[in-house]
Parts: C-alpha cells; structure tokens; sequence
C-alpha cells in the first residue's frame, strides 16, 4: 500500500468514526489510531513502562533486535543513555564543514563524473542519498578516503535496495530456496555491511584513535561500567547507516520539489541565503529563519515516519478508549500535521507559517515523541538545512517537465521511511 492511500483511508476512518479511531493493520491487528494534539499528548506521555515498539517489526531484518528503534525497557534506557552523548547537539555542529563539503562535492560531480552545469539533468534522490551516506559514513565512521567510501557505499546500496517493499510487508516471502530468492540476496547484503562493520569496530578496538561517532561508542560505558557488545554495536551502527541517511535524503527531495514548485517561497528564501554572504560557516546557517522555516514546512507535510506505534504492556486509556496489555496505539502523523484546528491552510506548503508562531511537540512530532523520539533528530536537522543551502547557493535549478506541473508524486515506503515513488529530476538552469 502506498503512503498516500494509506493517508487517505485513515483520513477517511476519521472522519468517518471520529477520533480516536481504529485500522487494522497487517501483522499487528487492530491498532487505536490517534491523529490530534491532545491525542499525541496522551501517547507521548504514556508511563514509559506500558510502552514497547510493537513486534514483529517489518524493519527488524535490517536494523536488528538490539537496535535502539526496538529495543524495549530497561535495554532501551541503556542503549540510548549510551547513544545520546553522541548526538549531543555541541557535537552534531562539529559536522557543519564535511556536511558543506560533501555537498560541494555532489555538485561538482565527484560522484558521478558530471558536474551540475547548466544543461545537465539530476536525479535529486540519486544526488540526495550519495551526499547524505557520505556524510554519516563521516560521522559515523570517519570514512572520507575514496576508495572506502566506495566500498561502503556500494555495500550500503545493495543493502538497502534489497529489501524491497514485498519483503517489507510480506514476511512469509523471508525464506531460503537454494540462493534463488529475495530474502537470500538480503540476506547476503546484510553480511557484507557486518563485515565492514566488524572489521572497522575490530581494527579500531586494536589501534584506537578517531574523532567520530564510533571513537565516542567504543569510550563511552554503561553505568555498570560495562562496554557494549560487539554484536550490539554492530546492530547500532548498521541503524545508524540505514536511518541517518535515508530519512535526510528524503526530506531534502521533498524541500527541493516543494520549492520549485512555489517561486515566491524560493525567491524568498534565497534572498536570505544572498544576504548571508558567498561562504557562510555552518553555524550562521543554522540561525536562518527562513530556512528553518522551509525545513520545518518540508518535514510537516512529508514527515520521514508518518506512523507512530506503541504496544501496551498494560492497561491505558486513550482519549476515553480503553486498552488492555498487547493492543496497539499510533499517532498518525499525517493528521496531526494536517489538523485544521492547529493549520490553517493545512495542505498549502507555506514555511510563514513557523515564523508566525511556535508549535509545541505535541501538534508538531516529524521524528515522533515522547522517550522514544529519533534520537538523531538533530543531526537530521543540522544536515538537511545545510545541505539544503548550500545547494541552492551553488546552483540554479527547474523541476524537469514532468514534475513542474500537476499532483505531487506518489509516496511509498522505502526501507523506514517514505518518499517519492519515481525519482524527481531537475535541469540545472544559468544563474
């Protein structure tokens, strides 16, 4: 099923039965939907004790059970005590230049060959996910040498493109057949991405060194004084690899569509980047109004997740709808971002709108809520608005003709987000 059906039916089962509202879902059974501020309020707040991802996640074969995105109790607590030092905010703004730099060097085809000259075509979701892996593999790895970075890249995109949406939402299709099926080629994938993993976590644990996330994983210990797992880390920093970039590059195909399609709103914007100056630093971009304000708007109508599920371990109550252990509950993103009684214009892309006023985390959720939101939302942030920038700074560009006209593309899930169904192209234009 496609994001934008499923948008539309739950659209309609709200308006049909009110709210809290229920869908049944593949897998999970029925699950009480929630699409409101104060619905969101009631989820987000939840006893952390009641709440636990919900099982079987269809994202499990690619993150692993000791990711952070599933862990459940006391382990989660554990697992993000020791990841958040590493996505302190101080530490994320340390990546502003090799955000800018592999930005830069998209533009001028490093990757490709091409440089984005005027009368070139881009694949901005090609361009989008190379830039965005570059910059975790940095982050994460400390990977900046060509030949590694594509080794790892080569290794991260067959990962990734192997776990296609029929694997995602038919688990019965996860089987062996003598090396002939999808499963077994993901399967392979996964070993190869491992093998990197362990070889790098293998050589770093011998030699040490490293300013990067991993450097700071293998430092940092647990309470009880304890290092985490190599199979644990494994499992962490394939998460990472998979939810660091994908997300971003998402987000910025959206905000590089939505602006083309509305010329005032990129006028205006880049009117704010002009009056920054030729070469900002990272750090001044971060303070733009306006380009927070683009970001935010990209993200409230193309939210990476646009679901939000919790299982109960024990009875709750949800807006006067009473639940028992193992029922489900959501906040459906979508709707929480398109509430006419928060949004005005609600489908109308109209960044004013986070200049106007602030929205508080129970009306405005783009990385969920509660003590289980995206623990790397502010490197999410920090990347998409200065990827963002310095793409417009440096090139011109127009929707190709397909896309500068009529609805916007269709959404369906890739790995753990959704995003456009077809690739969006733009021409490089003279400035």
């Amino acid at each position: 099923m496609s994001a934008d059906i499923l948008e539309r039916y739950v659209t309609w089962r709200r308006a049909r039965d009110g709210d809290p509202f229920r869908v049944r879902m593949p897998t999970l059974g029925s699950v009480l939907f929630t699409g409101t501020a104060a619905g969101a309020r009631e989820l987000f707040r939840a006893p952390t004790d009641l709440l636990e991802p919900p099982l079987p996640n269809p994202i499990e074969p690619m993150v692993g059970a000791a990711s952070l995105i599933l862990a459940r109790a006391e382990r989660h607590r554990r697992e993000r005590a020791l990841l958040a030092p590493a996505f302190h905010r101080n530490r994320i703004s340390a990546y502003g230049n090799a955000i800018r730099d592999a930005t830069r060097a998209e533009l001028d085809g490093e990757r490709t060959g091409t440089p984005w000259r005027p009368g070139t075509r881009v694949d901005a979701r090609a361009a989008a996910r190379a830039l965005t892996l570059r910059v975790i593999l940095a982050a994460v790895f400390g990977i900046d040498e060509p030949a590694r970075r594509a080794e790892y890249t080569a290794a991260t995109t067959a990962f990734l493109e192997s776990f296609g949406s029929t694997l995602f939402l038919v688990p019965g299709l996860r089987r062996n057949m003598f090396g002939l099926t999808g499963w077994e080629r993901f399967a392979a994938a996964r070993d190869r991405i491992d093998e990197l993993i362990d070889a790098e976590v293998t050589r770093r644990r011998a030699h040490g060194g490293g300013t990067d996330l991993l450097a700071l994983l293998l430092d940092t210990r647990y309470e009880d004084g304890d290092a985490i797992t190599d199979a644990d880390l494994r499992e962490q920093l394939r998460t990472l690899l998979v939810a660091g970039h994908e997300t971003t590059a998402t987000a910025l195909v959206w905000a590089l569509y939505r602006l083309h399609r509305e010329p005032d709103t990129l006028a205006r914007l880049r009117a704010e980047l002009s009056a920054a100056g030729t070469d900002p630093d990272p750090a001044e971009l971060m303070k733009l109004p306006y380009l927070d304000a683009v970001c935010q708007e990209t993200l409230r109508l193309h939210p990476p997740v646009p679901i939000v599920l919790r299982r109960l371990t024990g009875d709750f109550t949800l807006l006067g709808k009473p639940l028992v252990a193992g029922d489900t509950m959501g906040v459906s993103v979508h709707l929480l971002h398109t509430d006419p009684a928060v949004w005005p214009e609600p489908r109308r892309f109209r960044p004013e709108r986070f200049l106007e006023r602030k929205y508080g985390p129970f009306e405005y959720a783009p990385f969920g809520g509660g003590h289980r939101r995206c623990i790397g939302a502010t490197l999410a942030d920090y990347e998409l608005r200065i990827v963002l920038a310095t793409v417009l700074s440096g090139v011109r560009m127009r929707l190709s003709p397909r896309f500068a006209r009529g609805g916007a593309p269709m959404s369906v899930p890739h790995t753990i987000t959704v995003g456009p169904r077809r690739a969006i192209t733009f021409d490089i234009v003279e400035s």
